[in-house]
């Protein structure tokens, strides 16, 4: 891949060579992907989005965001995919009022958030 912070002989290299060839991933930059980050709520929804797209599941679902209080939170990028992932189930809010977009997403919520994927989209 053209990021220069995934060394070629990492196991995780090929899936995000393949991820960014296949638009799912496009990293912080353009040679930056930052992958002993922590991943945020509103990156996984994005990502997920992308690949249901790219698999063709059925990713016309959308939910009204403004009802929660860190709406204006949501980075541009990640609208449309987390509005998507809302609709489907895949991502909650953390509270009535916040969804925390921009939170790191925590082991517990990328296992739920990964399970209701493979049993509601992914099937």
């Amino acid at each position: 891949s053209s990021f220069t912070d995934v060394a070629k002989e990492q196991y995780y290299a090929a899936p995000i060579a393949w991820a960014a060839e296949n638009g799912i991933v496009s990293g912080m930059s353009q040679t930056h992907f930052a992958p002993n980050e922590q991943v945020t709520r509103e990156q996984l929804a994005a990502i997920l989005y992308r690949f249901a797209r790219d698999k063709r599941y059925d990713t016309g679902k959308s939910a009204d965001l403004t009802g929660f209080a860190d709406y204006s939170r949501i980075s541009a990028y990640a609208l449309e995919g987390l509005s998507w992932a809302n609709a489907a189930g895949l991502v909650n809010g953390r509270s009535e009022t916040a969804l925390s977009p921009q939170g790191q997403a925590t082991r517990a919520e990328v296992a739920a958030i990964l399970h209701r994927f493979a049993e509601n989209v992914a099937k």
